[in-house]
């Protein structure tokens, strides 16, 4: 599914991340930028260690959750890895929209800086984070959606989705954006 925000285009598909053809890939990770499971585990393993290293010679105190930081791809198609920390679910009381809204952010910000014409992000903090799948679609579609209306810029934003549920509930919200 593909929509036009001006000149800017949000894509939905299905798919693994770490095969996308684009300018920086977006890893859902830890504050500490430890490397772990879901999707954080399989673009360090598709990447290789070289990111790994990088992360933490640049990074010694991780990045707090709501932020992100750039690295290199390592072994990655992508030229750029943006390690986004979005919050873990508490029932929404604690800040979690704003933080997700966060992270979401600063990665387009930093698709701007590295001059990234295409980002691939996945469904930050929908995993082991337990952010409900329908709010954290809402919540991601509506940033990225008011970032590309506010900079024009990057023109292509991708949301790289795992399985059924997760496609369905982006494709509802993205729907209804249009209206």
């Amino acid at each position: 599914m593909r929509v036009k925000f001006g000149e800017c285009l949000i894509e939905l598909v299905r798919g693994d991340i770490t095969a996308q053809q684009v300018d920086a890939i977006v890893n859902a990770a830890n504050s500490q930028l430890a490397g772990g499971g879901g999707v954080d585990g399989a673009i360090h393993r598709a990447a290789g260690p070289s990111v790994m290293e990088e992360t933490d010679r640049r990074y010694p105190d991780g990045c707090p959750t709501g932020s992100a930081v750039a690295s290199g791809a390592g072994e990655l198609p992508a030229k750029f890895i943006f390690h986004a920390v979005g919050p873990v679910w508490r029932g929404g009381t604690g800040g979690e929209p704003d933080q997700l809204k966060g992270a979401y952010r600063r990665c387009l910000d930093l698709a701007v800086e590295h001059h990234c014409e295409s980002v691939a992000f996945p469904a930050i903090s929908t995993g082991v984070y337990g952010y409900p799948m329908d709010l954290a679609a809402e919540h991601s579609l509506t940033s990225v959606r008011d970032y590309l209306q506010d900079h024009e810029q990057p023109s292509l934003v991708r949301f790289v989705l795992f399985g059924e549920g997760a496609f369905g509930a982006y494709s509802r919200v993205l729907e209804g954006m249009t209206e």
